[in-house]
């Protein structure tokens, strides 16, 4: 009798940390090798996008998206509790952390 190993992907959560496009991922692997909690594991196939084999183990800390050497091949979607958000009062602008163009700094000097 022959025993095999198999490694299996755990099942999905309601929030899925990483999103990889495969038709983008040039399967460098370069995010796996910077990820601090060995969510990724590269594929067996060459050239193929690695797979999300912890997603529940992800600190967010963003270093796969941030060395990938492909722009758009690989993102990060924060849990809806971690998502910053403001909006302002005076005109009902919706601001969140991380926009492409933020508000400018708030210059008035606090109130009292």
């Amino acid at each position: 009798m022959y025993n095999k190993a198999y490694m299996v992907p755990n099942p999905m959560t309601p929030n899925q940390a990483i999103f990889i496009s495969p038709e983008f991922c040039n399967g460098c692997n370069t995010c796996v090798d910077v990820c601090r909690s060995d969510v990724l594991v590269p594929n067996p196939e060459k050239g193929k996008p690695p797979i999300v084999m912890y997603p529940d183990e992800c600190w967010f800390g963003g270093c796969c998206v941030a060395h990938c050497p492909v722009p758009g091949a690989i993102r990060m979607e924060h849990p809806l509790n971690q998502r910053a958000g403001w909006k302002r009062k005076e005109t009902g602008e919706y601001f969140r952390v991380g926009m492409k163009n933020p508000p400018p700094p708030n210059t008035r000097p606090p109130v009292g």
